[in-house]
């Protein structure tokens, strides 16, 4: 499968050298949220891998931004993050009515394969997240598609707690795989969690918090059309799906959602500060 993005070999592609100025980026619930495309992803995502360079891709959604209300750590994360992008239909409509401005919105699972497309070879990927099974067989599937090498794949049950037995295991598997790029399919916000605590462990590499890709990859889900996303209606999907799953993200938490947005809106940092003292 090609993509329509262009590839290294074109002349519309340049890697960002090292010194690449970071997209600008706007205040969304105090989360600095950059007005950066998925094609901009790529670019950064491919020049970073190519030149060994760290690199944190991370993105907000409405229910992160609810849970980064409480949780001191969730917006450090954001703050230090290299790429921190809109994963959601709401996140930009509550931009919008907050900043006046409305951020690109977009998902892994449109970017990482065509990143993964570009590098090639000179990809190596390891899979952290979803049942064993899964993450073999994303990996298995990935590497035929797109040319990328497999440097590992980890299911995501574990014990993810710091120092933990199972945990260090995870840990000294990566170490000694070494990947270009981490994909981590563990949850929100497990896996911002675990990428927290253990990023000063990590070898040099691209590590993407990718929620619900590896079941994408594996073939185990199958993602709505364009449109369906552009009307802010893949959480519809999702729960229709997944009901026992995700009732209580959707019903309970986008409602929730919708109170801090307007708590913002009265309050402005002043609600981040109430939100943590609750």
């Amino acid at each position: 499968m090609r993509s329509n993005l262009a590839t290294a070999a074109d002349p519309a592609f340049t890697s960002p050298p090292d010194d690449v100025a970071p997209p600008p980026a706007i205040d969304v619930m105090g989360l600095g949220l950059q007005m950066i495309t998925r094609e901009e992803i790529v670019d950064r995502v491919v020049g970073a891998v190519r030149a060994g360079r760290a690199l944190r891709v991370i993105n907000a959604n409405a229910h992160c931004v609810t849970l980064a209300q409480r949780r001191p750590w969730l917006r450090r994360m954001f703050q230090d993050s290299e790429i921190r992008f809109c994963d959601g239909a709401g996140v930009q409509l509550a931009s919008l009515f907050l900043t006046g401005r409305r951020p690109p919105r977009t998902t892994p699972p449109e970017w990482v394969g065509p990143s993964l497309e570009r590098l090639g070879d000179d990809a190596s990927v390891f899979w952290l997240g979803g049942t064993q099974e899964a993450a073999e067989s994303a990996a298995q599937i990935y590497s035929a598609r797109y040319g990328c090498r497999t440097a590992g794949a980890h299911g995501g049950f574990f014990d993810a707690t710091p120092g933990s037995p199972d945990s260090e295991k995870v840990l000294q598997e990566i170490q000694q795989a070494r990947p270009s790029v981490l994909l981590l399919n563990m949850g929100m916000p497990r896996q911002e969690r675990w990428l927290f605590d253990n990023w000063s462990r990590l070898p040099p590499m691209v590590a993407i918090t990718a929620g619900a890709l590896v079941d994408h990859a594996a073939g185990r889900v199958s993602r709505p059309p364009r449109w369906v996303a552009d009307m802010g209606l893949e959480w519809l999907v999702r729960l229709v799906r997944e009901p026992r799953r995700l009732w209580r993200r959707y019903l309970l938490g986008l409602p929730v959602f919708g109170l801090y947005v307007l708590r913002w809106k009265l309050f402005g940092r002043r609600s981040a500060r109430a939100a943590e003292a609750l």
